[in-house]
């Protein structure tokens, strides 16, 4: 029985063992293949987003502050939010897109 309890030990302490250093690979490989953000022109990209906005003035501010977080404005005068998930996933306090 103790023998046992012993082995079962063990085996749960080199699974865990095994975890750590397999957590610690895919942090770093997930390091390496990550290009650092380039810098963009936020006001060229948001005049450019909200070129058919009706209200202009709101959405280039709100796209602004988008950008500057995200480092990048999807395509377009609207949609196309699957190039850049970050702006997709931003929302205001009630639940909506906060980013145009």
């Amino acid at each position: 029985m103790a023998v046992t309890r012993a082995l079962v030990f063990a085996m749960l302490l080199i699974s865990f063992a095994i975890l750590l250093v397999e957590s610690g690979q895919m942090v770093i490989t997930t390091r390496v293949n990550n290009p650092l953000p380039h810098d963009i022109d936020c006001g060229v990209a948001c005049d450019a987003r909200c070129q058919l906005s009706s209200r202009q003035k709101m959405c280039k501010r709100a796209c602004g502050t988008c950008c500057a977080r995200c480092q990048c404005v999807p395509p377009g005068t609207s949609g196309n939010y699957d190039v850049c998930p970050c702006y997709a996933n931003m929302t205001t306090h009630g639940g909506r897109h906060k980013c145009p």
